[in-house]
């Protein structure tokens, strides 16, 4: 069993601003390259956590968006994003692959801490011994393209967009934190 993260699947978001630095054309091939990725990458064994913004489009489109997410493989972990109205947010606790919906979730693993928000959240600062003495921010919201919030080795971006439309491994984030922490040390 794996545990994957990621945020801002937007699926059905109709907007050129969202799809296009995705290197897709269109909305639907947006769609198809995400359900694609996550089919790809995650069994059904598997845990995601998805941090918010999972779905876009109005009431008319409802039933669409929970027809994809409906078919993304694991045990889905879904953090409430700025996009998920209460409409969708309830909508989302009637699939059978969402075993938990809430407004953040903290996760111990692997003697790591970590909060997991839509919105990034200052939970440490660099004064402390090592990584496994903080509570790492996982997040989405921004959109960015790298992985670091304002290269803070214990905010890590989980978002589609600084990992080409794919989820990313609890166990790489680790490994990217820590040698984020290293590179960190080597500058002070």
């Amino acid at each position: 069993m794996s545990i994957w993260v990621t945020s801002d699947l937007h699926f059905l978001h109709d907007r050129e601003f969202i799809y296009r630095p995705r290197a897709v054309e269109s909305v639907r091939e947006m769609d198809e390259k995400i359900l694609m990725n996550l089919q790809r990458f995650v069994r059904p064994s598997d845990d995601l956590y998805i941090l918010g913004d999972l779905m876009l489009g109005g009431p008319d489109r409802l039933e669409d968006g929970l027809k994809i997410l409906s078919q993304i493989p694991g045990q889905l972990h879904i953090v409430r994003g700025n996009h998920d109205t209460d409409k969708r947010w309830k909508a989302y606790k009637t699939l059978e692959n969402v075993v938990e919906a809430k407004n953040s979730i903290y996760l111990r693993y692997n003697g790591y801490n970590f909060y997991m928000s839509h919105f990034p959240s200052l939970t440490a600062n660099l004064t402390k011994e090592s990584l496994k003495q903080c509570t790492i921010n996982l997040y989405g919201h921004t959109h960015q393209h790298n992985n670091f919030y304002q290269d803070i080795p214990y905010m890590y971006h989980v978002g589609l967009d600084s990992h080409d439309c794919r989820p990313v491994l609890l166990d790489t984030i680790i490994e990217e934190c820590e040698l984020k922490v290293e590179e960190c040390k080597k500058q002070l």
